[in-house]
C-alpha cells in the first residue's frame, strides 16, 4: 500500500464535505463531522497524524481511496 500523503484538519473537513458530510459543531479546535448515522471528530491541527486519520475514517465509515480522491 502507498505511503498515506500528510493532510491538514482543515483538508479533512473539505474532503469529508465533498462526501457528503456536513459540520454539526465545533468545540475549540474540534469539529463534528456527520452523514446520516455516521459521524467522527476532526481536530483541526496543521498535520493529522496517520493513526488520528486511520481512526476518523473508520468512524466516518470512509475507505482510504475514496477519502483521497476526494482530497485532490
Amino acid at each position: 500500500m502507498p505511503k498515506w500523503p500528510v493532510v491538514s484538519g482543515a483538508q479533512v473537513v473539505r474532503a469529508l464535505e465533498r462526501l457528503g458530510f456536513r459540520q454539526v459543531r465545533q468545540r475549540g479546535s474540534h469539529v463534528v463531522m456527520r452523514l446520516d448515522d455516521r459521524g467522527c471528530v476532526v481536530p483541526l491541527h496543521k498535520e493529522v497524524r496517520i493513526g488520528t486519520l486511520g481512526t476518523i475514517l473508520r468512524q466516518a465509515d470512509v475507505a482510504p481511496d475514496e477519502f483521497f480522491e476526494a482530497v485532490r
